[in-house]
């Protein structure tokens, strides 16, 4: 586990569907219980949304929430 997928989590943008241009911490739990049930996007989106459905499970979004940074640059590699 590399600790900069919870900084993602916090920051990365949600680049389609209903929810588009929300960080992925902020995605209703429904929707992410949904890709669980649904099959998780290919790549890196993907393992960020199965771990993301962990944090959410666990009622730990209170822990990634401090993350995010308004300034945070990242590139999408899918």
């Amino acid at each position: 586990f590399d600790p900069e997928c919870l900084v993602k989590i916090a920051n990365w943008k949600m680049p389609f569907g209903r929810y588009k241009d929300w960080a992925l911490i902020d995605l209703p739990e429904t929707y992410v219980v949904w890709f669980y049930k649904e099959g998780f996007p290919e790549g890196e989106l993907g393992q960020l949304l199965g771990w993301l459905y962990e944090i959410k499970l666990n009622g730990l979004e209170h822990l990634v929430r401090p993350l995010k940074n308004p300034n945070y640059e990242f590139s999408h590699e899918d």
